[in-house]
């Protein structure tokens, strides 16, 4: 999972598997999921994320992930 944020448009995009979305669902005017072929979730586009959540706390709760920082 990867999570992409980009300050000049305050969008947040969650990448969940690696590969091109075919389709999209709406689900909200800021929210836009991305599906592929088979029907899987490839990723979450959020506009306004910041407005949405609070972009400086990050929690992961019953998963032991890898932290990967890049871009800062």
């Amino acid at each position: 999972m990867k999570f992409n944020y980009y300050a000049d448009t305050d969008s947040l995009y969650i990448d969940f598997i690696d590969g091109p979305g075919v389709d999209n669902v709406i689900i909200t005017d800021d929210i836009v999921a991305d599906i592929d072929a088979q029907g899987r979730l490839v990723g979450l586009d959020i506009q306004h994320a910041s407005k949405q959540s609070d972009l400086s706390k990050f929690f992961v709760d019953g998963l032991n992930p890898t932290l990967e920082i890049t871009g800062a």
